[in-house]
């Protein structure tokens, strides 16, 4: 913790300009754990200056240089693993085995995904036409990372910057800013120059916002809410750099009745619950053939109230708490909006779990009886609640799943491949997952619609931060 209050900046670990500060709370005991410091506009200028002078050396060294700093960034992120899945279960609540499995795990997934994506990219080739096509990095990068997956966004933003010879300034959630910090002594552990990764923490009104208007920033990459990722637009608008967004999400999740409706049903349950519920690509909204509905809802129940809720710091299968008070109090009014629309509650509700007064921890809730114009069918919660919405045929569906604003993810449960390949064909999201597959390390991460633009992992991630350069006349 002795590096939480200082920004890694050219190398070294400095106080920062400003002197604001924040409290870091766990969201399972609600004490505080840490204080973090928040920049300002001159801390920023700081970071950018570093990364601008870092770029001119770092962008030409050879891609089997920055393979072996990959590789050696491989190395000490798994001598560090147990430190970042601990991170994550202080500062956001993350059940120590998910944790482990999945949060910090990403840290490994995603590098060794892009290293073997950068061993597959063409930085120069020659066209049919006999000029010369060459694939260069962009520039200074500035990259902002939510608070639910820490370090699985870190890695996909930090890597592809690296690896395609970028410099970059990380800004990560002002509410996680544990696992950074130790992502940042890994990377300066790894020997990677001073100036080619920089480390702020602020508030996105301010030190996100400087980081988007900066001129010496040449590509943003976001992940968070919809509202945020307009206003990184905008204010990246004034110098016309690059800008990639992954939002948010209200993922359809189709179950028909030719599936195995024991199995998927529960499964979707589990999908929809895993880290309570606070993943963008969650299937939050469960559509269900009529002629299984009344099965399905018994299903649903049953799996629902079979999921429990605890410590983190506890080994096992079960949720933890919300990461804070005010996304637990948004979830509240959710639960209440969906009570007040006249969506019948299936099971959890209003109020903490059983014997838990202390922790932001919400009881697992499903409705059903939901209609696709409640509130709770069109807008992203971000807790463990669930709604169930009846279609009479596959066109319905399709059309139901559609009709969102979002297009991050989509689910189907079939028993027909040819049914899945055929309703996957007319569904607008970026990622589907057909009973119950999963996306894999390398595999392009993204959305349609207000879910976001660009690709994370494998080589369209990297394409994100080169720029393409053509020669002609050289034989």
């Amino acid at each position: 913790m002795k590096n939480l209050s200082k920004f890694y900046i050219a190398g070294e670990w400095v106080n920062p300009i400003s002197d604001d500060i924040m409290p870091v709370l766990n969201p399972a005991t609600e004490e505080q754990i840490g204080t973090v410091a928040l920049g300002n506009t001159a801390d920023v200028d700081n970071a950018v200056a570093a990364a601008k002078s870092a770029f001119n050396s770092f962008s030409l060294i050879s891609k089997a240089d920055r393979l072996a700093l990959l590789n050696e960034l491989k190395s000490v992120t798994e001598k560090r693993f147990e430190d970042l899945a601990q991170a994550m279960r202080m500062e956001m609540g993350a059940p120590i085995t998910m944790a482990r499995d999945a949060q910090a795990d990403a840290a490994i997934g995603h590098l060794q995904g892009y290293i073997e994506a950068l061993e597959m990219l063409e930085e120069r080739c020659q066209l049919s036409n006999s000029d010369i096509l060459i694939r260069e990095p962009i520039g200074v990068c500035g990259l902002i990372t939510p608070w639910n997956w820490p370090i699985n966004q870190i890695a996909l933003k930090v890597i592809p910057a690296l690896a395609t010879g970028c410099t970059c300034i990380l800004k990560p959630s002002e509410h996680t800013p544990i696992s950074a910090m130790i992502y940042s002594e890994i990377i300066h552990e790894a020997g990677y120059p001073p100036g080619v990764f920089n480390l702020i923490h602020g508030l996105g009104e301010t030190v996100g916002s400087a980081m988007s208007r900066h001129p010496d920033i040449q590509m943003m990459s976001f992940t968070g809410s919809t509202r945020a990722g307009r206003a990184v637009t905008q204010d990246a608008a004034e110098t016309v750099k690059r800008v990639t967004l992954e939002l948010g999400g209200k993922s359809p999740n189709l179950i028909f009745a030719d599936c195995d409706l024991e199995e998927r049903v529960t499964a979707s349950i589990d999908e929809c619950m895993f880290n309570t519920g606070q993943s963008c690509d969650a299937p939050t909204r469960l559509l269900v053939e009529r002629s299984c509905y009344e099965e399905v809802l018994k299903i649903a129940k049953s799996a629902a109230n079979s999921i429990t809720v605890g410590d983190p710091a506890q080994e096992g299968d079960h949720i933890g708490p919300l990461f804070d008070q005010i996304q637990f109090e948004r979830v509240q009014a959710m639960i209440q909006k969906g009570l007040d629309e006249g969506a019948t509650l299936l099971t959890g509700g209003l109020g903490k779990p059983e014997g838990y007064k202390t922790g932001w921890y919400v009881k697992p809730t499903v409705f059903a009886d939901v209609s696709n114009e409640m509130a709770i069918a069109q807008e992203e919660i971000f807790g463990p609640v669930l709604v169930i919405i009846p279609f009479k045929d596959e066109t319905e569906a399709i059309s139901i799943a559609n009709d969102s604003p979002y297009g991050l993810a989509a689910y189907i449960q079939t028993g027909s491949a040819t049914r899945a390949e055929r309703v996957s064909s007319r569904l607008h999201a970026g990622a589907i997952h057909i009973n119950g597959g999963g996306i894999n390390y390398g595999t392009p991460f993204g959305g349609y619609k207000q879910s976001g633009n660009g690709r994370e992992g494998g080589l369209m991630g990297l394409e994100d931060y080169l720029e393409t350069k053509t020669l002609h006349g050289i034989n």
